[in-house]
Formats: C-alpha cells, structure tokens, sequence
C-alpha cells in the first residue's frame, strides 16, 4: 500500500560534516538546484535530489545502478497493463516527435505537445490519478496531419487517431459499474472479454476460505475469454510480457552478483525464478524473505503489487524503485515501529480484530535513487509493503517514509510565488500554527499511516482477503489513515519525543479537514465524481466526521467557504468510531456495509463548494498534480570492462526522457 499525497521530510546531511557545515552546504547545493522543471496542462515535473551518493561504496552505486536498470525494463509493461492500446499510441508520439517534417512553430502543435506530455505522465491515454480518456485539444484532422508529415504507416493513421481522439471509446481506465458490467466498462487490460460475474466465479473456485496462506490469485496474470472458455495468461518470461521480464530479470541477476549479504542475493534470485515460472507461491517466498531483511543499506521494490487500477482489486500493476537508507532521518520511524504493540493494544477497535502480537514491523527513511514503472514519474511518498495480509500477520511489513521525494516537493512549492496555504486559512494565526507545525505532522501522519495503520488489525478466520471487492483499495486506505489520525493526537507521541507539544498534532487535523472536504477537488473536473481511491479515502473520512457531529463548522467569510474544527476532542473521538467501523468491516470482509459507506460519503461532490474551489485554485496558477525526471546513472568502465564507477546527473528534460526510454527500454 502507498501513500500518495503531498507532504515533507527533512533533508539529511552529508555524513561526517559539522551540523552547520551540512547545513550551509545544503542550502548552496538547494539555491544552484532547480527542482520545478516543466509543467503543462494540470501537471508539474520535478527533480528529485540523490543525497550522498559520492560517498557510497563501488558495491552500493553497482548494485542500485543495476537494480535501476531493472526497474526502467519494465516500463513497457506497465504501460500494456493500463490499456491494450497504450504502447500503440506511445510509439504514433514519438515517431511523430522526431520525424515530423511540418511547421512545428504553431498553437496546434504547442496542444499536440501539451496531449503528448500528458499521455507520457500518465503512462497512457488515461489520466493517471483521475483515470478519463485524455483527449488532444488540437483536432482529429490535425492529428492526422502531424502523422501524414512522418514516418508513420499511412494505413494506420486513421485508425490510431481514432483511438486517441474519440471521446466515446476507451472512455475510463477504471469504470464503476455503474454504465454497465464493471469490468466491460474498463479499459484497464487485467481482462479481456471477460464479465465481472465471470471474473469472480473464477477466483472463487480457485480459493480455499479455509486456508490460513492463501496466495494472491491473479495479482500477475491477465484473465481472457477464449473459445468461450476462461483462463489466465500468466505473466513470466515464457509467457505474458516475457520480452520485458526476461531484461529484468538479466539486471536482476546482475545485483544479485553485488548485493550485499548472501541473504539479499538469495532473495533476488527467488524472484527470478518468480519471473521464469510465474509460480506465486515464490513470490510469497520472495516476500517472506524480503520483509524480514531488515538492516539492508540499498533496498529495492519489483514486481506485481499494486492492486489499485484493478476494478476488482486483485490484479498488481508492474512497479519498481531502487533506494538507500537515510540513516539519521530513521529515528523516527524506527521509534514508532519499537512501539507497535503499545498501539495495536490501544487501538479503538473491537478486541477480537486486533493482532495478538505486532509482529516484524519496521519503518525507515529512504532515498529513491529510481522509479519505474506504477511508481513512474508521479510516485508515492510512502509504501508499506508486503500487501498479502497472512504475511503481514506471520512475518511483519516494511514502511518507508522517502525523504527526497517529499524534500521535493517542498523545494518545487518554494519556487512558486503563490501559496495554497494562504489562500485556503482562514487567518493569520492558523497559517502560523500551520507553517510551524505542518511539515512535521505531515511527515508523522505519512509514519504512522505506513508504519502501523496498513500493518493493523487481522481478518478473521476464513475471510477473504478479497471480500470488498471494488471498494478493498478505499477502505484499506481509509483504515490506515484513521489509525494515523487517531494515534496523532495520543500524548503517548509527545511522551516518545517525537512530536514538541500536545497540541502539535492540531495541524495535521486541520490539514486533513479541509483537503479531503475542499482542496483536493481541485483535481477533479467540475460535475465528475470521485474515482481515485486515495482521494476517496480522504473524503470519506472528512465528510464522515462533518455529518456525523459538531466537531467541524462550514463557514463563510469575505465570500470564501473555510471548515473550521471546533471540537479537537471529539473529532479524535469520531475519528475512533469510524476506524473501529472501518475495522470491523474489512476483518468480517462486510461488503454491503463497505459499499454503503464508500458510495455515500467518498464519491459525489457538492457542486456549489466544487465550483468554488477551482475559482479560487485558478488565480493561484499552481498544479495540482506532480512527478518526477529520473536521475541519469551513468557506469564508468575501466580497461578490463568492469565498471569502476557510477556517475549520477541530473536529467533536465521531460520529453526528451521519455524518448529516451522508448529507445532504451521499449522490449515489447
């Protein structure tokens, strides 16, 4: 699971240097580091900073240039993933981008690029957080223009521009189910030809409710109709996406080579032969072995993980990254995790969902050093992995908090001249108890979200890991942010040291408040609903506390709408109701009761507040939304042939990128 919001960590220092010597240097390195590098439509591309990285050993730069490289090799497959006509699509756009022999100087072509830009963020012709169809402002017969003046296949054109220009095809990646069949409606490519009903029954009959391991049936597998029949097109080397899988799996047979304890190459290769059979049950032995290598500097996620694009919830999206340790930032997330038991124990919710022992739960700081695939260019500020909840129970999880992608951010909303925080408090005051408090328990939210809130609470026996269906993703995050918000306010936090006063945690309560009730809309175009499930979360759980006491008051001032938390006290208290409900749900696996809570309080929009937030988001001129470049890793060799160093630079174009890895890592 991930966290996928804004937020900021501290900048760690260069080891071995004074505390104002690290200081000094990293305000000169900041002040010469320009972090906002493009921005088009509703979107901002930054950079992020890879701290350190001259001091690492030749071992550790090998190693995550290595895992890098594996994690850039199967971007092909992510894109496939999110629409079978993604990679068609991505190839018209870039010949188009580097053939084009007409005028290139013109407003249409300035929108063709805006459309192209777009399409790359996204991995694909849905946007990626609100999942509708992105269609080109420019027209059909320019479109087809720009493919007559390259070197594009004169018989394809019309079909191609079909595809990315009609408004009524392909319309959602993810549908609702509520214009017809779930899976029908969805231009994801988990499934093909094949119903909801269909889908289901076939996973049914594949699990055993009585077995206390299930594996994750279909996480890396497309299902299709064939002849009438059903079945599972697995994805490994010899089958489904084997041209990718097989690069990634010659990069991950290079780190193995440098890991950096017998354990992690063992490991590695567990997930090789993963990739070779398709068997889950190693990735389950992967996993198992993963988690509990704790102490490991340089750590890595690859893989089919993520289930949020699945209408179902069952199918991962293909995601990596390659990351270091951030030893100094690690004391807080480590204090948290040592306390796990203590928070299991006090949790709000019915004895009989809580874990009778907090197992193997750790938490640290990270650095990416690279992204692919689902977690490419727009990536989450945290992750608690492994999802599978037996796991989890037996054998712990692993949550990271990444301090230079939430570093970025902060860095790239310096660089702009106007301030969401200004506009949407509703004094001076709050501003200054915001600013002086925000960032931090912002930062502790994200820990205590990752660290504890996903790793909470067990099923009971016999439960299906996969009873809230559609609504698992919301509810899941939704759990994890209240057990956030719940233990955010608990003196236990300030008796740890780690938060400055008891009423510190304020901030972050406000901050929740008014995103899920009001700032996040801006995301959303005016009239749609909520699709996305983080989103979802935050609103269920704001609009929740707002209907269902006086916690909260909705007030006008100058014109402007603010919510303004009256009550601290009893929005901790509601805050408790609705987790040991929320709880209570996914332990009973309750799929009505989930249901009802999502689709009354997490998906419609008020119309009047929506209006206004975009007005009033609009004079701001920001973007809503934000990724990232890669960094270049760049192998030095040395006569014999073996690298000698890894060189990073900092990649200063988005399109030129993207092109880049077409040509790089386009294997299917």
């Amino acid at each position: 699971m991930k966290v996928m919001k804004i937020a900021f960590a501290c900048f760690v220092g260069i080891a071995g240097l004074s505390c104002t010597t690290k200081t000094s240097q990293l305000k000169k390195q900041d002040s010469e580091f320009k972090y906002l590098v493009d921005e088009f439509a509703d979107i901002k591309v930054m950079r992020y900073r890879v701290p350190h990285w001259e001091s690492l050993t030749l071992q550790q730069k090998s190693f995550i240039y290595y895992m890098g490289e594996a994690a850039k090799s199967g971007r092909d497959i992510f894109w496939d993933q999110n629409s079978k006509y993604n990679l068609e699509v991505r190839k018209c756009l870039e010949i188009i981008l580097e053939t084009y022999t007409g005028n290139r100087d013109t407003p249409e072509f300035d929108q063709f690029l805006t459309y192209a830009k777009r399409v790359f963020f996204s991995n694909g012709i849905h946007h990626h957080y609100a999942e509708e169809k992105i269609l080109p402002e420019c027209s059909v017969d320019y479109i087809k223009n720009l493919l007559e003046l390259s070197q594009y296949e004169e018989e394809s054109i019309d079909r191609i521009a079909e595809i990315m220009c009609n408004p009524g095809l392909y319309k959602v990646r993810r549908g609702t189910g509520k214009e017809g069949d779930l899976l029908l409606t969805s231009s994801i490519n988990f499934y093909s030809g094949v119903t909801r009903a269909e889908a289901e029954s076939f996973y049914a009959s594949l699990e055993d409710p009585l077995n206390p391991r299930p594996v994750e049936y279909g996480l890396n597998s497309q299902l299709v109709k064939r002849d009438g029949k059903i079945l599972e097109e697995t994805y490994k080397i010899d089958g489904k996406y084997g041209p990718a899988i097989e690069q990634i799996c010659y990069w991950l047979e290079k780190a193995a080579k440098v890991a950096e304890s017998p354990g992690q190459a063992d490991y590695i290769q567990t997930l090789i032969t993963y990739y070779k059979t398709g068997d889950l049950s190693l990735w389950d032995a992967f996993n198992i072995a993963w988690v509990q290598d704790t102490q490991v500097f340089a750590d890595f996620i690859n893989g089919f993980i993520e289930v949020y694009a699945d209408p179902l919830g069952r199918k991962g999206s293909w995601e990596a990254h390659i990351n270091f340790k951030d030893e100094e930032a690690s004391h807080r997330t480590s204090l948290i995790s040592s306390q796990a038991q203590w928070f299991e124990d006090h949790s709000p919710v019915d004895p009989q969902f809580k874990k009778k022992e907090a197992t193997g739960v750790s938490a640290k700081v990270i650095n990416v050093a690279m992204l692919g695939g689902d977690a490419y260019p727009a990536t989450p500020i945290g992750i608690n992995l492994p999802n599978s909840d037996w796991i989890r129970k037996e054998y712990g999880s692993k949550s990271v908090t990444i301090a230079n992608i939430t570093n970025a951010y902060e860095k790239a909303a310096e660089e702009s001249p106007k301030s969401m925080l200004v506009e949407f408090s509703i004094d001076e005051e709050e501003i200054a108890f915001l600013k002086k408090y925000g960032t931090l328990t912002g930062d502790l939210h994200t820990d205590l979200h990752e660290c504890l809130g996903h790793g909470s609470g067990q099923l009971l026996t016999g439960v299906s890991p996969n009873a809230l269906g559609e609504y698992s993703s919301t509810l899941e995050e939704a759990r994890a942010d209240l057990f956030a918000l719940y233990y955010i306010a608990d003196p236990k936090l300030v008796t740890l040291g780690i938060l400055p006063t008891e009423e510190a945690y304020r901030a972050e309560y406000i901050n929740y408040i008014r995103n899920g009730l009001f700032t996040q809309l801006v995301r959303i175009e005016h009239g749609k609903d909520i699709t996305q499930a983080h989103m979802q979360c935050r609103q269920l759980i704001a609009l929740w506390a707002f209907s269902n006491g006086n916690a909260i008051e909705q007030i006008r001032e100058n014109g402007k709408t603010y919510f303004v938390i009256r009550d601290f006290d009893e929005l901790r208290h509601l805050f408790a109701t609705l987790l040991a409900e929320v709880q209570r749900i996914k332990s009973e696996g309750d799929y009505n009761a989930g249901k009802a809570l999502v689709e009354e309080y997490a998906v419609k929009i008020n119309p009047e507040l929506h209006k206004e937030v975009l007005e009033r988001y609009a004079h701001l001129q920001l973007k809503p939304y934000g990724g990232f470049l890669n960094p270049n890793l760049i192998p030095v060799f040395d006569k014999t042939g073996a690298i000698k160093d890894v060189r990073l630079e900092y990649a200063k174009d988005f399109l030129q990128q993207q092109l880049s890895y077409g040509k790089a890592y386009g294997f299917l």
